[in-house]
């Protein structure tokens, strides 16, 4: 994909820290866009609003939103680990995307990306509150993809797992004989994705070439869903 691929284009991507923050507004600036790297807390009612205001024009909002995933088992699971955890990956995806679509509506023209993950498409044990999470991310992008892309704004979503990052997969999990085991064992790629290359595919996404996808949601998990 051409490096100017996005010339002229105003990124906001949220906790731009965290997960596929920092390599997502690396190589959105390398294809042109203005990034807008937001660090705030999306917890509070007000503050996905207060953010998308703040950015002023948004032309693309990338929905990038992480918390360590519980391990806890589904019959141990306490109200606050749920409410927590949708709090923090499912209530603020909504709020920001109903801050930045009439913008987006009314000029016609607009993307949104979530940075979502594929632990919503192959069952894992003691992972269903995060699942149930990461789930309602894709069903919403699903719904609204639909429902806005008669103004031609495109959302879509990519669900990622074995994807290199800092927040799930750090370097001492890396470097760990085990884990190296794991991704032998379960991901036909043999290796994590790398970073660059998820992040490549985030632009692509967000490009005029891509104006044909819908509320879809795209695997990059080296295979790992297909097992």
């Amino acid at each position: 994909m051409p490096n100017n691929s996005l010339d002229g284009k105003r990124v906001l991507v949220t906790q731009a820290d965290i997960f596929m923050g920092p390599v997502l507004c690396e190589v959105f600036s390398r294809h042109g866009a203005t990034v807008i790297a937001n660090t705030d807390s999306l917890l509070s009612v007000g503050a996905p609003a207060t953010i998308v205001a703040e950015a002023d024009r948004v032309d693309i909002l990338v929905a990038n939103l992480a918390i360590p995933a519980p391990t806890t088992a589904a019959i141990e699971v306490s109200e606050d680990e749920w409410s927590d955890t949708f709090n923090a990956l499912v209530h603020p995806l909504a709020r920001l995307c109903r801050a930045v679509l009439p913008s987006m509506i009314e000029r016609r023209a607009g993307k949104i990306l979530v940075m979502g993950s594929a632990s919503a498409l192959r069952g894992m044990k003691r992972a269903s509150t995060y699942s149930a999470a990461r789930g309602a991310q894709l069903a919403y992008v699903q719904a609204l993809g639909v429902e806005v892309a008669n103004f031609n704004v495109q959302v879509n979503a990519i669900a990622q797992n074995f994807v290199e990052n800092p927040t799930y997969f750090p370097p001492e999990i890396q470097a760990n004989p085990r884990f190296q085991e794991r991704l032998r064992r379960e991901v036909p790629l043999g290796r994590l994705v790398g970073a660059t290359e998820d992040a490549e595919f985030a632009a692509y996404l967000c490009s005029e070439p891509a104006n044909c996808f819908v509320g879809q949601v795209f695997p990059v998990c080296g295979g790992w869903v297909m097992r």
